[in-house]
Parts: structure tokens; sequence; C-alpha cells
């Protein structure tokens, strides 16, 4: 499960992940990315422009390599971060003066599916910005969808962690790492000076 604002900061680790998941989950906002690789509107949604051929890329790679790299079927929009009324629209019908700022219930619905037969599942970056409460029923389901199923899970990133915490998870995850650098560079497959040693 791979969230968080930018592909740039998650590139080495799904490109690391194409080799090893059968499934990758995508959200946050660097989802609207991929959405425009596949020509596809976005509303005002934070889009990384420099980045939709790299997305368009990936999303090529992981056909070809059987991977299934699931984006959200459905969001929460609103005008922006402090905007005190939201709407849940499928991604297809995202108005043009609107920005995605969570995944919807139908997306948690269909990765928690996901999650449920998984037998591994690793984790870094939340689903949307789950900080204001508009927005965090995305990342909340994701974090309860991942100790329901059973899985050997990992959970790296503070954010991650922090919305584990918050649904009172914790002690149900196999292992949870807030050192989210550290934890991105080594599931990108770099390795770690002080493991090396």
């Amino acid at each position: 499960i791979v969230g968080g604002a930018k592909v740039s900061d998650k590139i080495e680790l799904i490109e690391n992940f194409l080799n090893l998941a059968t499934h990758i989950l995508i959200g946050g906002a660097m989802a609207y990315t991929f959405f425009r690789a596949k020509k596809m509107g976005t509303g005002k949604s934070l889009v990384e422009a420099d980045k939709i051929d790299l997305a368009a890329e990936l999303l090529t790679r992981a056909a070809a390599k059987g991977v299934a790299l699931e984006l959200p079927v459905d969001h929460v929009v609103a005008t922006g971060l402090d905007a005190s009324e939201s709407q849940i629209v499928a991604i297809d019908r995202t108005p043009d003066g609107l920005m995605g700022l969570d995944i919807g219930p139908e997306t948690v619905k269909h990765y928690s599916e996901i999650l449920a037969r998984a037998r591994t599942i690793v984790w870094n970056g939340p689903m949307g910005v789950f900080q204001n409460p508009m927005f965090a029923k995305g990342t909340f389901g994701i974090a309860r969808a991942v100790p329901e199923s059973k899985a050997f899970s990992i959970i790296g990133g503070a954010d991650s962690a922090a919305a584990v915490a918050q649904c009172g998870m914790e002690s149900k995850i196999t292992h949870i790492s807030t050192g989210g650098g550290a934890s991105l560079e080594f599931l990108s497959g770099q390795k770690l000076p002080g493991v090396e040693a």
C-alpha cells in the first residue's frame, strides 16, 4: 500500500515492488499523477506534471509483469484543505473546481477485499489528508483493514504509524517503523549502512 503526496518520493519503492508484489494499492495525492497518465481529468487535485510520463511507464511495466497496480475508484473532493464541505464522487466524475483529498468508501471496500486475501502487507504513506477529520476516513479504513487481514504486516513512516495509533490498532500490526525515510530506502532495495555493518 503506497500513499502520500508525490510519486517522485516513491518511484524506487514502486519499481522494487513490481518484482515482489502481486498487488500495489495506490492512495493519496500521488494517485492523481497516475490518473493523468491515463488521460483522466483530475480537477484541482495535486499532480506532478513532470512525472506523468513516468507514471504511465510504471502502469505499463506493472501490466507486463502481471502486477495489479490498483488506483482509487472514488474519492472525497473539496475546494481545498480548509474546506468546510466535501462530497464523495467517482474518480471519473471529478468536478473541475475541486480537489481529491481522500480515497472514498468504495475504494476502501475494494482495497480491504484485496488485503483480506493477503499474506504479507507493507504500507507506507497515508491515503489522504488524514490530519483533517473530514479527509481521514480512507486512511483510517485501511488502518483497520490491515490488521483484520491476519497477514504479516509492516508499516513504515510516521504518518501511517500515526493513523494506526489513532485507530488503536498498533498492537495488531506485526511491525511498525517510524523511520519513514529509512524504511523507504530499505524497501526500495537500497542498503542501509547500519544493517550492512
